[in-house]
C-alpha cells in the first residue's frame, strides 16, 4: 500500500465511519475533509473536524505509520502546527506539533473495505510491461467518464505546454515575436533535433534574424554557418553555392562577432531519421519561413482555421538549393514541408502558443478557440493511440490523440491510477456501498 491510497480514501471518504473515534477516544464527526495540497506542508488544508465537543478548522496530514511523523521531522516545523488531525493506517506512536502538543490521530486499518483494497491492488499489481494497468477492467467504466478524462487530460497537456512557453516568454523579456521563434526552431526539430535547434535559436537570436530576414542569402548564411553545416568537406570543396554562403557567413560573423559555429556538424542527428526529416532540410524550411513571414506571432494568433495555419506553412518553401539537396553537398530531390509535419507544429506551437497570450492578456474566448483547432485535425497513429483505440478510446481527431497521449504519460504509465476518474471509478466501485454512514 502507498500513502497516496490513503489520501484518495480520506479525500472521498471511503473508510466505515462508524463510531468514529481518535486512538485517545475521542469521538470524531468529519464535517469536511479538506482540499488537498499540492505545495510544500500538511497533505489537506482546510479541513472542518468535530472532535468531542468542538469544532476545528485546520490542516490533515496523512502517513502509513503514525511514526512517519517524526521520521519526516514535522514535530519540528511549524508548517505543521496547524494539523489538527493525523490519519494513518498504523497507529504506532504519538505525535506532537513543535510547541509539544498532542496532535489526535485516526487509524483506518480496520475501517477500510476489503474490496476497496482488492480493487487498488489489482491495479497497482498489474504487470511493470502492462501499458494500462486497468485494461482488463475497463469494461466496467462507462465510456463518459473515459471521454471525460482523456478531456481533462487533453486540457492539462496544453496548459503544461503553454506554460512552458509563458516561463519563456518572460525569459525572452516579454517578446511575443521572439517566444514564437524560439518555439518554432525548437519545433522543426521534431524531437531529434530540437535540442540543437534550441541552441541555434540563441545563438542567433530574433534580433539578428530581424536584421536580415528580408535578405534570405544572408539569413541562410548565419543559419547555416552558426549550425556548422558551411564547413568544408570533401563533399562541399567543389560547391560553389556553398562556397559564397561560407564567405557570407564569414563576414557577418566577424561583423557581428559571433561565436564561431555555435554547433558543430556531429551535433546534429540523422539517426533513424528519413532523408526529409534530416537537419538542413528543416533548417532550409525554417530559412523560408523566416524570410517570407516577417510578423510570425502575429499570423500565428490570427489566423482562424487549421486551412489557413497549413497555407501559412505550406506556402513559404526553403531556398532552391535546399529544395535539391539533403545535406550540404549531397544532391536530391526534397519534399516541401509535408501535411503531418505542419500539423504537428499547429499541435505543438500554435495551440499551446495562443493558449499562453490569451492565459497573460485574459482572453477566455481565444483559449476555447485555439483548443478547438485540435478537434479540425486528424488524429495521430502510434502505438499508444492505437493501443487506446482498440481498447474503446474515442480516437477521430487530434484533440483525441492529444488526449490519449496525455492519458498515457501523466496516468497510465506512471501508476498515478488514484487522481485518474478510470482508476478512481474502478477502486472506488459503488460509492454506496464504500462510503459507509456519510
Amino acid at each position: 500500500m502507498k500513502e497516496d491510497f490513503l489520501h484518495y480514501v480520506w479525500q472521498h471518504q471511503y473508510f466505515d465511519k462508524g463510531d468514529l473515534r481518535t486512538t485517545g477516544g475521542e469521538e470524531i464527526q468529519v464535517l469536511r475533509p479538506g482540499q488537498r495540497n499540492a505545495d510544500a506542508g500538511p497533505d489537506f488544508l482546510n479541513a472542518r473536524l468535530r472532535l468531542g465537543d468542538v469544532e476545528w478548522n485546520g490542516s490533515v496530514e496523512i502517513h502509513l505509520r503514525a511514526s512517519d511523523w517524526q521520521r519526516h521531522n514535522h514535530q519540528t516545523d511549524k508548517k505543521y502546527d496547524q494539523v489538527v488531525l493525523h490519519v494513518v493506517h498504523a497507529a504506532d506512536a504519538d505525535v506532537h506539533r513543535t510547541n509539544g502538543s498532542l496532535i489526535p490521530t485516526l487509524t483506518l486499518a480496520s475501517r477500510l473495505a476489503p474490496d476497496l483494497l482488492s480493487r487498488y491492488e489489482a491495479l497497482m499489481q498489474a504487470p511493470p510491461a502492462a501499458a494500462l494497468p486497468c485494461a482488463p477492467l475497463l469494461g466496467q467504466v462507462p465510456m463518459l467518464v473515459r471521454t471525460m478524462m482523456t478531456e481533462r487530460a487533453l486540457l492539462e497537456r496544453v496548459e503544461q505546454k503553454a506554460e512552458t512557453l509563458a516561463a519563456l516568454h518572460e525569459h525572452l523579456g516579454h517578446d511575443w515575436e521572439a517566444t514564437a521563434y524560439h518555439a518554432l526552431m525548437a519545433a522543426f526539430g521534431f524531437q531529434k533535433n530540437s535540442e540543437p535547434l534550441t541552441r541555434l535559436a540563441k545563438a542567433v537570436p530574433l534580433s539578428l534574424v530581424r536584421r536580415h530576414r528580408y535578405d534570405q542569402r544572408q539569413l541562410e548564411a548565419l543559419l547555416f554557418g552558426q549550425a556548422g553545416m558551411l564547413a568544408e568537406t570533401p563533399e562541399t570543396t567543389a560547391d560553389d553555392y556553398l562556397r559564397d554562403l561560407r564567405q557570407e557567413y564569414e563576414f557577418l560573423s566577424h561583423k557581428y562577432n559571433l561565436e564561431p559555429t555555435a554547433l558543430a556538424a556531429h551535433e546534429w542527428n540523422y539517426l533513424r531519421l528519413r532523408p526529409a526529416n534530416f537537419p538542413a532540410v528543416r533548417l532550409g524550411q525554417l530559412v523560408g519561413l523566416l524570410h517570407r513571414r516577417p510578423a510570425l506571432f502575429d499570423a500565428l494568433l490570427t489566423a482562424q482555421s487549421v486551412l489557413a495555419l497549413s497555407e501559412f506553412f505550406a506556402s513559404a518553401p526553403a531556398p532552391a538549393y535546399w529544395q535539391q539537396h539533403f545535406r550540404p553537398g549531397r544532391p536530391g530531390k526534397v519534399p516541401g514541408l509535408g501535411k503531418s509535419s505542419i500539423e504537428l507544429l499547429i499541435i505543438n506551437v500554435v495551440v499551446p502558443l495562443r493558449v499562453a497570450y490569451a492565459r497573460h492578456v485574459g482572453q477566455h474566448e481565444l483559449v476555447e478557440s485555439s483548443i478547438t483547432l485540435l478537434s479540425e485535425l486528424p488524429a495521430e497513429h502510434n502505438q499508444y493511440t492505437d493501443l487506446y483505440e482498440d481498447l474503446g478510446f474515442e480516437h477521430r481527431t487530434a484533440a483525441d490523440s492529444q488526449g490519449i497521449l496525455a492519458l498515457h504519460k501523466g496516468y497510465c504509465q506512471p501508476r498515478r491510477c488514484l487522481h485518474c476518474a478510470i482508476g478512481g471509478r474502478l477502486v472506488g466501485g459503488d460509492s454506496t456501498r464504500l462510503r459507509i454512514n456519510r
